[in-house]
């Protein structure tokens, strides 16, 4: 079948909740795709993040298909020995403490808003129960994660939303004092705001926003679903901002691929899920978790990370060469291999040229470019990226 025909399958029988892009691909090699016509695309989204060592990487390959030829599940009712490898090596990369397993990234979110909220049951808080979020954030589209997120667009059509979240502005640090009062149990935040466009807090507002959280008892989640292992050169994004949260929810790029999400918890914070608070039929799943564990060891191995900042800063300094001779781009902002390009004009038309050349890029929040290549990308594959995205972009040049 070729991509039309695909496409017209698509069409036919599954719902129209997604905008999908003529395409359809059949396989995958590093940061290459290859579509039912046959063509090549330099893939500079990673399934949103997800593809973090590029698709096809041999090793997970590898140890998916071992793993399936041995054992496929078992569930949480036994001991899992991959399950529990993965966990202390997520613990020792992180915060320490426990781990929990799910499935995605909303997931690990849900899972966290409970946790937080049972902890401050145990403690004799039961009026504690508020999550604190912000405007512009995204944690997932399960109510209790939709409810948390603060974006009015998601909500539309399926309200009411959840009670007990806020939203407050975004680097309003006066709005967040105000915000974290007697009923609050935790503030959720992205280090970096991702679906929205990888937007920046203002300096110095997380490790202020993790001060008040400590002086006032309440738990600081920092939902790093897409910031990260490793996506900004650090195992977490909350260490290039220096803060240490007591939760951390995980997913997207952990299983390269396969469906796994995390929670890791500080051990005082860990211990109020006890047997039977919360659970999943396929979270930890043995297959997922030993692609996973080829992905902690490869981006946890010496020197792996300093050349994930690298890469990410040759990247971001040949966008912003491209921006010194236009006028339309706006600011190039990011962190590690993860950067948003901020357009003064709408950015799904360059998107959709990009995929004309051969290059697959994200238009978010209207004006703005996402680039999320896998964390092993080379040097010439990141150089031909910018050479595809500028001839992608409209003829206005500077004069």
């Amino acid at each position: 079948m070729n991509n039309a025909t695909i496409a017209e399958l698509t069409a036919g029988y599954q719902m129209g909740n997604y905008t999908r892009f003529p395409v359809a691909f059949l396989r995958g090699e590093g940061a290459r795709l290859f579509d039912a016509d046959g063509r090549e695309y330099l893939d500079f989204l990673g399934g949103i993040a997800v593809a973090l060592l590029g698709h096809a990487h041999p090793g997970v390959t590898r140890a998916i298909a071992d793993q399936a030829a041995s054992l496929v599940h078992v569930s949480n009712l036994f001991h899992v020995p991959v399950q529990s490898e993965v966990a202390r090596l997520l613990s020792l990369a992180t915060i320490g403490g426990k781990v929990f397993f799910c499935n995605s990234g909303t997931e690990a979110n849900e899972a966290a808003i409970k946790l937080a909220r049972k902890w401050s049951s145990d403690r004799g808080r039961t009026d504690a129960y508020e999550i604190v979020a912000i405007d512009g954030s995204f944690h997932g589209r399960t109510y209790g994660s939709l409810s948390a997120t603060g974006q009015p667009k998601f909500h539309e059509g399926f309200g009411p939303m959840v009670p007990g979240f806020r939203a407050i502005p975004f680097g309003d640090i006066e709005s967040l004092d105000a915000a974290l009062n007697d009923k609050t149990c935790a503030f959720l935040v992205e280090p970096m705001q991702g679906e929205i466009g990888v937007r920046m807090h203002p300096p110095g507002y997380l490790e202020t926003a993790a001060g008040l959280c400590r002086d006032r008892g309440i738990l600081l989640i920092a939902d790093e679903i897409q910031t990260g292992m490793g996506r900004t050169g650090e195992m977490l994004a909350s260490k290039r901002f220096g803060i240490i949260p007591d939760i951390v929810t995980l997913a997207k790029g952990i299983a390269n691929g396969l469906p796994l999400g995390a929670v890791v918890a500080r051990d005082e914070v860990a211990v109020s899920f006890s047997p039977g608070s919360h659970g999943s039929t396929f979270g930890g799943n043995p297959v997922c978790c030993s692609a996973a564990r080829v992905v902690l060891e490869t981006i946890t191995a010496p020197g792996f990370l300093d050349e994930v900042k690298r890469k990410g800063d040759r990247l971001a300094d040949g966008l912003r060469a491209i921006a010194g001779r236009r006028s339309d781009i706006v600011s190039v902002r990011g962190m590690g291999l993860m950067i948003g390009v901020e357009m003064s004009v709408e950015t799904k038309p360059i998107a959709n040229r990009a995929l004309e050349h051969g290059f697959i890029v994200n238009a978010c929040s209207g004006n703005v470019l996402r680039l999320l290549p896998p964390l092993n990308v080379t040097d010439a594959e990141i150089d031909r990226a910018l050479s595809l995205l500028e001839a992608a972009m409209p003829e206005e040049r500077r004069s």
